[in-house]
């Protein structure tokens, strides 16, 4: 049976799935929740976690020392219950390890760490990889969370921290294309449309801004994402549903020419044995 972990200071009270070690409801002081709220007739998710690629592989397989697995989309994590390390006022560890059953789909010897901390006003999340395997271990992970907007996203912008130019990689299918469009070009804001979502996400690949602002217009309403480390970010939603999703991502979907081999994927990581990977990044709700 899953467990939600609660963890709150003065300012949020944050609600933690141990399945998935997924982020379940973000209320404010006033008790208003600031994440999606999973309804299942639009998308079931909140924030699940990807690990250990982000997005589609190239026919649900890839090929590692000669041999052929299989994964689904956005890999495994957030289908797993995850165990509780440690459970604090405000402060919450969760730790997916390794097992027989997941090195059918993933032949590595693993600890996969997930921390959440609070900071005032802000939510503290980092990942980190354990490789306890004789060899390199290649992997990705990102975060989804979405964030409610019941406004409708049109009232919404993507600020960032400096002018930027910036092409969406288009997704075709289930694979990220090899073409581009020019998205914006020497600006700081993205005033979003439902139509950059009729096909997929907007995709921003080998990325060097390191944050995000998703700001509400007419009230001044922000919630900031820090993601220093990250290479890619995506943003995302379905058409008319009542949220975005904020996606700082260590890795990407295969393209569809792609060969298959694990550590040729285009920004995928790499430990070495008995070493560890971290990254983190920071939600400031405003």
């Amino acid at each position: 049976m899953s467990e939600i972990v609660t963890i709150k200071n003065d300012f949020l009270t944050v609600e933690i799935n141990s399945m998935g070690a997924e982020l379940h409801s973000v209320k404010n002081a006033e008790g208003k929740d600031l994440l999606w709220n999973g309804d299942p007739a639009v998308w079931a998710g909140r924030a699940p976690i990807l690990f250990p690629v982000c997005g589609g592989l190239k026919d649900d397989k890839y090929i590692h020392n000669g041999k052929e697995y299989h994964l689904p989309k956005h890999g495994f994590a957030k289908l797993y219950e995850y165990e509780i390390k440690e459970a604090s006022n405000d402060h919450a560890v969760f730790c997916l390890a390794s097992n027989e059953e997941l090195k059918k789909m993933y032949p590595f010897d693993f600890k996969f760490v997930v921390s959440f901390t609070l900071c005032r006003n802000s939510v503290i999340i980092e990942y980190r990889v354990e490789n306890l395997s004789d060899g390199k271990m290649y992997f990705s992970f990102g975060s989804h969370e979405a964030y409610a907007t019941p406004e409708g996203i049109e009232e919404y912008s993507v600020i960032f921290d400096m002018p930027l130019t910036l092409y969406n990689h288009l997704v075709d299918g289930k694979y990220s294309a090899i073409n581009s469009t020019l998205l914006i070009e020497n600006k700081n804001e993205i005033p979003l449309k439902r139509d950059f979502f009729i096909h997929d996400a907007l995709i921003f690949l080998d990325i060097d801004f390191k944050a995000a602002t998703l700001l509400h217009r007419a009230s001044g309403r922000k919630i900031r994402v820090d993601f220093d480390g990250f290479k890619n970010f995506l943003v995302w939603t379905k058409p008319d549903a009542k949220y975005i999703c904020f996606e700082p991502w260590c890795g990407t979907p295969d393209g569809e020419t792609c060969d298959g081999i694990l550590s040729h994927k285009h920004s995928i990581s790499v430990c070495e044995p008995n070493k560890h990977f971290s990254r983190r990044h920071t939600i400031t709700f405003d």
